[in-house]
């Protein structure tokens, strides 16, 4: 089912409340990877060119103390914002009462208001991260129109999202959460084939659900990073010290089943005795030795996972293919990353932090037809499951 988008919304003369994602990291006040701020960048800006007031709203980390508050502040981000859009932005250090209903009635047509971290709000009882009824009410009665363009917290069911979205006669979808839904949403339901899932990183108990869903949608599923040992487990094959959910090896039977020759797992593997940066390492294939650890895929994994993605149409990549924190250990990612970035006349979608970094450092970002800037809320929507932060929009 279509969504209302903001283009489709009047918002000249309104005030118009924009939920966005600004969660990103600070450290002593400078913000390190600004991509969800740009990524908010065209629907703040459609809103103020079409004569309307746009008022920010976003969470920033998990507030649990007031040492949390002191850190957490958006300030920074709206100073930040106020760079990038080249104009004033008013920040205000609150999330309710008097201080911020005065500044946002003093807001003419065009200006840029950013309010304080909803997620303050959760130090006295988690007000904002369990939907409170109240506060959704009364964040709603500060503007005319609600747009939600805040696909990192679309799994989510808060205040700022669901809660003010329940208040409003009318919800709309900024341009990014549109995009989001749109690449996501036609990999799951509707790809080019032949459509190939890359799913990295540590546990399978955090993909078991996207696995599933793909399986009979997806013409190969390529494994890797932590979440392949287990499935060595369970086709008998020694795995040594390397990461293992014991209690998921019956499960990977099972997906192993259902997948068939779907499922491509690493055929050799680079493992190390200490899981240190500088630890000698050697490649081996098949079983892994005993007090020896995985670390990341080899030489001729990274050549079958390459021939996997030849002539793909649609790609979907969420997670790492080892333990790409430390550099010498980084390289199967790495390759995962160019060879997407080489396809040619492809649908290629990234989704994870790790993957995304990886893409950015091969300088390859500009290739991959989009990355998602939800990790949680991506994997959810790979999963099929329906997010509360989309259901919430309303349909055209």
């Amino acid at each position: 089912m279509a969504k209302l988008i903001v283009s489709d919304l009047d918002v000249k003369d309104k005030k118009v409340l924009i939920r966005v994602d600004f969660n990103v990291p600070i450290k002593d006040g400078k913000i390190g990877d600004d991509n969800r701020v740009v990524a908010a960048l065209p629907t703040i800006k459609y809103v103020i060119e079409h004569g309307g007031k746009a008022i920010l709203l976003s969470h920033l980390g998990r507030v649990k103390t007031e040492e949390d508050k002191a850190k957490l502040s958006l300030r920074p981000v709206a100073e930040h914002l106020s760079d990038l859009l080249k104009k004033d932005v008013t920040f205000v250090p609150a999330t309710r009462g008097k201080q911020l209903e005065d500044a946002i009635n003093n807001m003419n047509d065009g200006d840029v208001l950013v309010m304080e971290n909803t997620r303050f709000e959760d130090l006295d009882g988690k007000k904002e991260s369990g939907n409170n009824p109240e506060l959704g009410k009364y964040w709603a009665s500060l503007g005319d129109l609600f747009v939600n363009d805040a696909f990192g917290t679309a799994h989510r069911s808060h205040a700022s999202n669901v809660g003010i979205a329940s208040n409003m006669a009318q919800t709309a979808a900024g341009f990014l959460m549109e995009k989001e839904i749109k690449f996501l949403g036609d990999a799951v339901e509707n790809p080019k084939h032949p459509f190939v899932a890359i799913l990295g990183g540590a546990k399978v108990s955090d993909k078991i659900g996207v696995i599933r869903n793909l399986v009979p949608k997806a013409d190969k599923i390529i494994v890797g990073g932590g979440m392949t040992y287990t499935f060595y487990a369970a086709k008998g094959l020694k795995i040594g010290n390397s990461l293992v959910e014991r209690d998921k090896i019956d499960l990977a039977k099972q997906i192993m089943d259902e997948a068939g020759d779907k499922l491509v797992l690493p055929v050799d593997n680079v493992v190390v005795q200490e899981f240190k940066n500088d630890s000698p390492a050697k490649t081996v294939e098949g079983d892994i030795p005993d007090g020896y650890m995985a670390v990341d895929i080899g030489a001729k994994s990274i050549e079958l996972f390459k021939k996997t993605l030849d002539g793909a149409k649609t790609v979907v990549w969420n997670g790492p293919m080892g333990v790409f924190e430390m550099s010498n250990f980084a390289k199967g990612t790495y390759e995962v990353g160019k060879a997407l970035g080489a396809l040619k006349d492809a649908t290629t979608i990234i989704g994870g932090g790790d993957s995304t970094a990886a893409a950015k450092e091969l300088g390859v970002a500009d290739q991959i037809t989009h990355i998602s800037t939800g990790g949680g809320a991506s994997l959810e929507y790979l999963e099929g499951k329906e997010l509360p932060g989309i259901a919430a929009i309303s349909n055209k």
